[in-house]
């Protein structure tokens, strides 16, 4: 039986550093830094809350970052 190809490592990254960015530079940020999936989220947005490695979520508020996490 063929096993199960590890996910690759997440960046190593300090996500509040995203905070206060527009989402167009926090995205370009995130993907020049590994990120493989990034989302710009409204606040309060219904999503899957399964847990994908390699995607970084930006809660956008009044045209900017207002939180990320990973996931």
């Amino acid at each position: 039986m063929a096993q199960i190809p590890a996910p690759p490592p997440e960046p190593q990254d300090t996500l509040d550093s995203y905070v206060g960015l527009a989402p167009e530079d926090a995205g370009r940020r995130a993907r020049s830094r590994g990120w493989q999936t990034v989302r710009a989220l409204p606040p309060g947005a219904v999503i899957t809350m399964e847990y994908r490695a390699g995607r970084l979520n930006l809660e956008v508020k009044d045209g900017r970052v207002a939180r990320v996490w990973k996931g």
